[in-house]
């Protein structure tokens, strides 16, 4: 869904004879995002990234540039509060004239509800809750993993999943960044994980849906039409854009599902529960996640219960990623046998630009083939 907060306003101006259109100012939140805008602004002008891809989106203080960047835009795509519940400010301040657009609120947009506890039940395809929901039917047929010794149990007696980020106090706005996720969490540690629902303060869907590229191919389109409506000079390379990145995501879903094929069956700890919309896109479910969120360290309780859960299904892949505590996933796998590989839901180490987007998704799915 998108606020028309004031009418934007669009230069023009003569270039060989011709009247054409000065690009928009478009701001994005993250780059996955920013990818996709990128890609159907292609010919036409660039976007500004606003969030660093090394960043955590949860918690996060904005540069000057980035601020000068939401202050000029006419144009905002973001995922929404449920991600970066303190850019819902920052975007009234500083970008009160823009059309802003937030992801998750658009037609079409498949919405997953949070997991809570540290273990996962598998997932349910065609669930009511899946709304928007076209799924992949190029999908293969779940086949046994034979290169490793697994005991994949399908049903487990865990309701509910991990709460999320709490992530509620403290959203300043100044020039210093201070990205550590290994800060004091003393105060979670005693804590059972099912006491802090307060984790799910603004809102009850997990926000991480763009490692959905069902969800990419919906807002590409939203993304053309709001981008046309303010740029209709420029419309008709809009829709074109989006129309070829849509056919370019299939593609990629196809090249996604033939990478995990031979893997289809092992089963997988994360470090936080970031990926649901990748595992429910291509039909790989993981078996639980080791901590709350990206801002919390799990407690010795949740630690021993993911650990059992390694033990007892075999399971041969812990992933982590680049910003956390390598030491806590140390002491998860000590006395087991797990591999473990670092994945990356942001694209922190690609280049932000259009290719980022599809280079994320192929990126997570062969990280996750090794190591299975």
């Amino acid at each position: 869904m998108s606020r028309k907060l004031l009418p934007v306003s669009i230069a023009t101006a003569l270039m060989g004879g011709t009247a054409l259109a000065d690009a928009p100012n478009v701001a994005v939140d993250i780059a996955p995002v920013h990818s996709l805008v990128a890609r159907v602004m292609e010919g036409v002008g660039t976007p500004d990234l606003i969030i660093p891809a090394g960043a955590s989106p949860h918690e996060y203080n904005l540069r000057p540039s980035e601020a000068a960047a939401l202050q000029q835009a006419q144009l905002v795509f973001w995922i929404g509060e449920d991600l970066t519940p303190w850019m819902e400010g920052a975007i009234e301040t500083l970008a009160e004239d823009a059309t802003v657009t937030s992801l998750l609120e658009s037609d079409g947009t498949l919405l997953l509800d949070f997991r809570e506890n540290a273990l996962f039940e598998a997932h349910e395809h065609g669930d009511d809750d899946h709304d928007g929901h076209d799924g992949h039917d190029d999908h293969a047929e779940d086949k046994d993993h034979d290169d490793h010794d697994h005991a994949h149990d399908d049903e487990h007696d865990h309701d509910g999943h991990d709460e999320h980020e709490g992530h509620d106090d403290e959203h300043g706005h100044d020039d210093e960044h201070d990205h550590d996720q290994d800060g004091d969490h003393d105060d979670h540690a005693e804590h059972e994980d099912h006491d802090d629902h307060d984790h799910h303060a603004h809102g009850e869907h997990d926000p991480h849906a763009w490692l959905s590229p069902a969800n990419a191919e919906t807002w590409l389109n939203v993304i053309a039409a709001q981008l046309s409506s303010a740029d209709p000079d420029n419309a008709g390379t809009y829709f074109a854009n989006a129309a070829a990145a849509r056919e370019e995501m299939g593609a990629l879903a196809t090249e996604v599902t033939e990478t995990l094929d031979p893997v289809r069956g092992g089963s997988f700890i994360v470090f936080h529960d970031a990926y649901q919309y990748f595992e429910d896109a291509f039909d790989f479910p993981a078996s639980g996640a080791i901590s709350l969120s990206d801002a919390t360290d799990p407690s010795p309780a949740r630690i021993a219960e993911i650990q059992g859960r390694i033990r007892e299904e075999g399971i041969y892949c812990v992933l982590t990623e680049p910003q956390f505590n390598p030491g806590i996933v140390d002491t998860v796998l000590d006395g087991t046998q797990a591999n473990t590989a670092v994945i990356d839901p942001l694209g922190s180490d690609l280049e932000p630009g259009a290719e980022l987007y599809p280079q994320l998704i192929r990126n997570m799915s062969q990280t996750l083939a090794d190591c299975l």
